[in-house]
């Protein structure tokens, strides 16, 4: 899947309150514990030019939002979001490897005396991490 930022997304005034309303970390969650339940590997990759790169010869063909079909001088013709899908998954296969990291050492920090921590979400937002662990007794209120 593309490795969106919402706050470039949300540049477009008139899709902004529609993007911020979504929850695209929880939507991201979802996607990656559907993932491993699964047995799949859900891989984030960069979005640059995922619907402009011709899938087939790889000449980017720059063209607007409002354009949905991909035509390219070599011949191939697809609709938009199918070029940008082959795109997305070929650039998830060339990346190689498992896309965690298992590297061991001491914790990460960004000061001197400070570790990171998971930021704090509401139970509803941790249901899919919680599932993919094996909690299956979770009850919302």
């Amino acid at each position: 899947y593309e490795d969106l930022r919402v706050s470039n997304m949300v540049k477009n005034h008139c899709l902004a309150k529609s993007i911020s309303d979504a929850s695209w970390y929880l939507f991201r969650q979802w996607l990656e514990y559907f993932a491993i339940k699964f047995d799949k590997i859900a891989m984030a990759v960069a979005p640059h030019y995922t619907s402009q790169k011709c899938s087939s010869c790889g000449v980017i063909v720059k063209k607007s939002l409002s354009t949905r079909t991909h035509n390219c001088s070599c011949g191939c013709e697809l609709h938009r979001d199918t070029n940008a899908a082959v795109n997305i998954l070929n650039l998830a296969k060339n990346r190689g490897g498992h896309p965690q990291i298992n590297a061991t050492g001491v914790e990460a920090t960004t000061l001197l005396g400070a570790s990171l921590v998971e930021p704090s979400f509401d139970d509803e937002c941790r249901i899919p991490s919680a599932l993919a662990r094996g909690v299956s007794n979770i009850h919302l209120t």
